[in-house]
């Protein structure tokens, strides 16, 4: 076969996958992403480990479905959004490591910013509300700190630029290019015209030769250069899309009301919302879902943005409370509530519809009938909670949610899924794979290179693998109020 290969570079780690004719996996490669927390709500990556990762999970799928007779057609690019990567594009030189997503060391600037008014000018414009979750604050930090000064040619870019620059060749040619549904997490993106903003340029201090050509997300940015890797030289990138639009895509959320939620590092919903700029909800943001060019239209999102789900789970087992992941479900369906206990996983402030990014985590309503049990099941149901928080918030902006779409690791719990459908009280309908986000990749890369002819196609290709319905609202309601509350004590 002819495979479209998909680069997935999450959060907490990179993963390669193969894909064939009917978006099955052939070949997966994944390797894990050291975490880095030089403060209380400060979080940075290594930008050079990224590409290591990126380079080191690409040659391993590569030799293994060569060796197995297949080609690579294509690739498609897949990454955390927000992330940012300040850099001198001429030597290579990174400023610092990178600044991720859940970091939180802007928010007094992002207060600052809001003091003088100037919220409602970046809600306008971008679709975002003011806060460290975005990229332009992140850009200024460095910039303040005067780590770009001596650079010749400063540059700013969200991890999928990155890796297009590094996989493209780097300091000898690579291609310098982002696309419109990763541009419009910086809160720099004009979501209209998909430009870089001159205003919120001007805002955030950031000048516009530091930041990457906007293109569409289906087409061809560059090409794999042989001395990065040697596997896959020549080798087309077809597509790049944010994570959370490529689970949207993955999961054939193609027309308006169609809603997916992914459980990963962060828990994030989004609604499809069509080619116009939709109106704002309160409590979510407005992204552009992808920009298909030559291929087909643009599509814009309402999103939901949790920072913590699959990260609580991470917690809970370096706390040593479970030896691994995946027995978080066994250990929380031991006990059939969680007797009390309430968890809230505002590790890094919490997000829609919230947007609180002063508040910290907290365990609480403990008593000594609490058992490991009992906080294993808090977390699964704070899980379910934080999304309801955002299921809610779309239906309170009259956009209606008949079925989720569910992926990410955590979405491997039925115990969730299944709590989600009552406190959200719609159908929950697990993928077939939980790997959506490289799925979407693969997907938006394939229709840009020939492989599938149109979005009806790729819808023809989704398939649920479980479906959960919703119970008694009344088994959940007094715990989702009781979590409410305690979310008040956060900050």
């Amino acid at each position: 076969m002819e495979l479209i290969l998909a680069l997935d570079a999450g959060t907490t780690g990179v993963r390669t996958v193969a894909f064939g004719d009917h978006l099955e996996t052939v070949a997966e490669s994944y390797r894990e992403l050291p975490q880095h927390f030089p403060s209380p709500g400060e979080v940075e990556h290594d930008p050079r480990q990224i590409v290591d990762l990126a380079v080191a999970t690409l040659r391993e799928v590569a030799q293994r479905v060569r060796a197995d007779g297949h080609e690579v057609a294509a690739l498609g690019l897949t990454n955390q959004r927000e992330t940012t990567v300040g850099f001198d594009r001429e030597s290579g030189e990174v400023f610092h490591n990178a600044l991720v997503w859940q970091d939180r060391r802007t928010a007094s600037m992002c207060q600052a910013l809001e003091a003088a008014g100037h919220g409602p000018a970046v809600r306008a414009a971008t679709g975002l509300v003011l806060d460290p979750y975005f990229s332009a604050t992140k850009m200024r930090w460095i910039l303040d700190r005067g780590l770009a000064d001596h650079a010749r040619t400063p540059s700013f870019a969200t991890i999928d630029t990155w890796l297009l620059w590094a996989l493209s060749g780097g300091v000898e040619g690579g291609v310098y290019r982002t696309e419109a549904s990763n541009a419009s997490r910086t809160s720099l993106l004009d979501l209209a015209t998909r430009a870089w903003s001159p205003a919120m340029l001007s805002l955030f201090g950031v000048e516009r030769s530091m930041l990457a050509e906007v293109a569409p997300s289906a087409g061809v940015f560059g090409h794999v250069a042989a001395d990065v890797v040697p596997e896959l030289a020549g080798v087309a990138i077809t597509g790049v899309l944010g994570d959370q639009q490529a689970a949207l895509f993955g999961q054939a959320c193609f027309t308006p009301g169609l809603v997916k939620a992914t459980y990963g590092t962060g828990a994030f919903v989004l609604a499809s919302a069509g080619e116009n700029v939709p109106p704002v909800v309160n409590g979510l943001l407005t992204t552009v879902a992808w920009d298909l060019g030559s291929f087909g239209a643009v599509n814009y999102a309402l999103e939901g943005s949790a920072f913590v789900a699959g990260a609580a789970v991470q917690w809970l087992r370096d706390l040593g409370l479970i030896n691994q992941s995946s027995d978080l479900e066994g250990l929380a369906k031991t006990v059939g509530d969680s007797a009390g206990a309430i968890f809230v996983p505002a590790f890094t402030g919490l997000g829609s519809p919230f947007w609180r990014p002063d508040a910290r985590g907290a365990l609480m309503g403990l008593s000594r009938g609490v058992t490991s049990a009992h906080v294993a099941r808090a977390v699964v149901e704070a899980l379910a909670f934080q999304v309801r928080a955002m299921t809610d918030a779309f239906q309170d902006g009259g956009v209606g949610v008949h079925e989720l779409r569910a992926d990410g690791g955590a979405a491997a719990m039925d115990l969730l899924l299944s709590l989600q459908a009552t406190n959200s009280r719609v159908t929950v309908q697990r993928s077939t794979t939980l790997e959506a986000t490289a799925r979407g990749a693969a997907s938006i890369a394939g229709l840009a290179a020939g492989r599938w002819d149109s979005l009806e196609e790729l819808s023809d290709l989704w398939r649920a693998g479980a479906t959960f319905v919703p119970e008694d609202p009344s088994v959940v309601d007094p715990g989702y109020a009781a979590w409410t509350r305690a979310i008040e004590r956060t900050r």
